[in-house]
């Protein structure tokens, strides 16, 4: 066995990986475990956004198909349930800060792993880019002058800054903030089911705006906008991101992506609901290029659309803060598994002292994000970010299906129902959606596989050569009182 390389052992926060009397090799335990599992759910949910979501993605599921939209949601909540599951034991097998790729990395082999993490890592920093340049059509309602793209690019730097802080800190600041979007959405379901103009009967009802007014369509609209609701919900997952700095992981971070996974659910389709049967006209509902804000005006009047706007820009502040925190632990988990060239692993992999949060790693996101929204168009953005979510997914069912092979680590805090059926009908569901994408926008799936393929060509031109000394992949954290 090769050994390590001694100026990289410190800031890759590996211990050795030959074998020793006290057990296998393990990560060290560097980040603070400080948060509990309600701090965990903040900052998760926090990356879902989900005031940003109804206000942004959902409107396209309104307009596609009407009163069905709520439908829609309610499916695909219920098909998230089987990414959420498999989110869960892997995580639970598996509590490794990096995330999805460190399960690829040990399920599907190292090469399938590394392209993963570059993939993860694109469209990870791109999507900061993409929500942040969001931020001034809403602060715009309440001032023309910051309605430019630089906003976007001031707002990566400031949350860059937060993002660098503790855990904890983080916790509560993205914590206030979402207790600022969810009242958003609170009040968006009061003024929608104290107006009622339609019974619930509507949700069945799926139409669209034609040349001659409202149209219906059929069920297969209905079921061409589901990855795009799969999409609203996304971010549930990052749980376990904050894996290592969670108090009694093992056994709860299982709990946390599925509360996660509910909370989300419940605050989209709600409000969703309450808009459908409270709008005045639901022509003129879905005529409107903002269905939302068409609702708010003429239900709460100027003022109020003001206000929720703002609160809607600061809702997605704050989930530019807890995605940069995410993307930043991978670049760390990348560092500390020894994917670069020794001196950028000693940088990347370093842990502050003080605040112990990998704030190079931090800085390194927020700078790169913060260019790319300044320099890349956002229809290039939303492009190249287009498929990763599908694709993501099918790598985490293939991970989960081959899960419970004999010789494996095994899951001491959740196991799945059913398996190995969530995971085969994740994939086939994936697979289906790729099919669409690649139909409709092929370049949106052509750019992430094309990102893999690069990942690819890294780890067989650089890491595996090397590979008696970087990507050993040791065990996860031991949590002290769970040996």
């Amino acid at each position: 066995m090769a050994e390590l390389d001694p100026h990289e052992t410190p800031a890759a926060g590996m211990i050795d990986d030959n074998p020793s009397p006290e057990g296998p090799a393990r990560y060290e335990q560097q980040l603070a475990r400080s948060l509990t599992m309600r701090e965990n759910i903040m900052i998760t949910l926090s990356s879902v956004t989900p005031a940003s979501s109804v206000f942004i993605i959902v409107p396209a599921i309104l307009l596609g198909v009407g009163g069905a939209s709520v439908l829609t949601l309610a499916l695909a909540a219920v098909a998230a349930v089987l990414v959420g599951v498999c989110y869960a034991e892997l995580s639970a097998t598996y509590p490794v800060t990096g995330g999805e790729y460190t399960w690829a990395a040990r399920l599907l082999g190292r090469p399938a792993g590394f392209a993963t993490f570059l993939l993860t890592l694109v469209s990870g920093i791109l999507i900061i880019a993409v929500i942040a340049l969001g931020t001034g059509d809403y602060l715009g309602a309440a001032w023309s002058g910051l309605s430019g793209s630089w906003v976007g690019v001031a707002v990566i730097v400031v949350t860059t800054a937060v993002a660098a802080l503790d855990i904890r800190t983080n916790a509560w600041v993205t914590g206030l903030f979402l207790a600022t979007e969810v009242l958003a959405l609170i009040v968006l379901a009061v003024l929608g089911f104290l107006h009622p103009e339609r019974g619930i009967g509507t949700f069945f009802s799926a139409q669209t705006m034609g040349a001659h007014g409202l149209e219906g369509v059929g069920v297969a609209a209905v079921v061409a906008l589901l990855p795009v609701a799969l999409f609203a919900f996304n971010g549930y997952g990052a749980a376990v991101y904050y894996v290592e700095e969670t108090k009694d992981a093992n056994r709860t971070i299982g709990r946390v992506i599925l509360v996660a996974l509910a909370v989300t659910a419940l605050v989209e389709i709600v409000p969703l609901a309450a808009v459908v049967v409270g709008a005045p006209s639901m022509e003129a509902l879905l005529a409107s290029d903002a269905p939302m804000n068409y609702f708010l005006l003429e239900r709460g009047g100027s003022a109020l659309n003001v206000v929720i706007s703002v609160g809607i820009a600061l809702a997605i502040v704050n989930a530019v803060i807890a995605i940069i925190i995410q993307i930043a632990r991978l670049v760390y988990a990348s560092a500390r598994d020894r994917s670069w060239p020794g001196p950028v692993d000693d940088v990347l992999g370093r842990i502050h002292p003080r605040f112990k949060s990998p704030v190079n790693a931090t800085l390194l996101v927020g700078g790169v994000a913060a260019l790319a929204a300044a320099l890349i168009p956002l229809s290039w953005l939303i492009t190249a970010t287009g498929a990763s979510v599908a694709v993501v997914y099918l790598v985490v069912g293939t991970s989960a299906l081959r899960l419970r092979r004999p010789g494996l680590a095994r899951s001491r805090g959740y196991r799945m129902p059913w398996w190995p059926l969530p995971p085969l009908l994740l994939i086939a569901g994936m697979v289906y959606v790729c099919v669409q994408v690649a139909r409709d926008t092929p370049s949106q799936l052509a750019i992430s596989l094309t990102t893999m393929v690069l990942g690819l060509v890294y780890y067989l031109g650089f890491i595996h050569p090397r590979r008696g000394e970087r990507w050993t992949l040791p065990d996860p954290v031991e949590e002290e009182g769970t040996a």
